[in-house]
């Protein structure tokens, strides 16, 4: 894909969506770091559900630790792997105290030292808390980046760095979100809605889901 291709691409996922931003609901960067640890293998909506318990009782590591492992778990309970969540949770309450004076730390090295927080984890909280042009590769983004032609690789890392280089600057640190929305409600795994797409056009998909053309 030539760039010229990949900066329409952005310019008209801007133009259908200029402020995207991440379905989990939070008000502090520490409430966004919990919902995106809680939300490895759940949904947005299940993680809000459970958020939304959690929040107005404790949403300071102080508090969640004042909680305990237990109290914890009653509150996110719904949400797959809570157990293994709580435990790094609330060792991610202790790190930050014991480190980092309770704030969330803003670089990568001391983000994914905290338990429960990989280098996924650390792009969203670097790029929606703190606006670094990171790019969080996550099954809809990979889909979507290969589907297209956009930025294709055998692996996530591979993805991510290709999108970090490939993705014009005026719209790096919005690409995480406006990809990872277009794969959630467009460029679906199973049934892409290709009719509905706004770059059909310009994506290299060999098997688009398009009407027959008119004889």
């Amino acid at each position: 894909m030539n760039p010229a291709k990949r900066h329409e691409i952005f310019s008209r996922l801007r133009a259908a969506n200029p402020a995207p931003t991440t379905e989990l609901n939070y008000s502090t960067p520490f409430e966004l770091l919990v919902a995106v640890v809680l939300s490895a293998q759940a949904t947005d909506v299940g993680v809000n559900k459970a958020t939304a318990r959690l929040f107005p009782v404790a949403n300071t590591p102080q508090a969640i630790l004042d909680l305990g492992e237990e109290g914890l778990k009653q509150h996110i309970r719904t949400i797959g792997l809570y157990q293994t969540k709580a435990k790094n949770v609330i060792g991610l309450c202790r790190q930050l105290l014991d480190l980092h004076g309770g704030e969330v730390p803003r670089d990568r090295e001391a983000l994914e030292a905290l338990p429960g927080v990989g280098r996924k984890t650390a792009n969203v909280v670097m790029n929606t808390a703190f606006g670094a042009a990171t790019i969080a590769v996550d099954t809809h983004i990979f889909r979507v980046s290969n589907r297209t032609g956009l930025a294709p690789g055998k692996n996530v890392r591979q993805v991510e760095d290709r999108l970090l280089k490939f993705t014009p600057e005026e719209f790096r640190r919005d690409a995480h979100h406006w990809l990872i929305l277009h794969g959630r409600y467009v460029c679906k795994a199973l049934k892409p809605e290709c009719m509905r797409c706004g770059i059909a056009d310009l994506c290299e998909y060999k098997h688009k889901r398009l009407p027959p053309p008119t004889p």
